[in-house]
C-alpha cells in the first residue's frame, strides 16, 4: 500500500479522519504508553464499528480496519493531547 496524505495508507489515514479527528482523547491517554493507546484506538474504533454496523458491513468495517497502522494513530492522538495540554 501506499502513502496517503501523509498516512501511512488510505485505511490509517480515513479512521483518523472520520473516526478520531476533532475528538478529545486527552483523558483517554493520559498517562498511557503508546502501545496502550494504540490498543484503545484500535477498540474504540472497532466497538463503533459493532455499533453501527452488522453483517456483512461489520465483516467488511472490521477487514477494513486491520489494515489502519494503529502505532501511528496513537503517536498522532498523543501528540494531539501534549499540544491541547500546554
Amino acid at each position: 500500500m501506499s502513502k496517503c496524505n501523509g498516512w501511512t495508507n488510505a485505511a490509517t489515514w480515513r479512521v483518523q479522519l472520520e473516526v478520531f479527528s476533532g475528538l478529545d482523547a486527552r483523558e483517554a491517554v493520559d498517562r498511557m504508553t503508546a502501545p496502550e493507546v494504540a490498543a484503545w484506538a484500535s477498540a474504540y474504533a472497532r466497538s463503533i464499528v459493532f455499533e453501527k454496523a452488522d453483517g456483512l458491513a461489520r465483516a467488511w468495517a472490521l477487514d477494513f480496519l486491520s489494515d489502519v497502522n494503529w502505532n501511528e494513530i496513537a503517536e498522532h492522538l498523543i501528540d494531539a493531547a501534549q499540544e491541547d495540554a500546554a
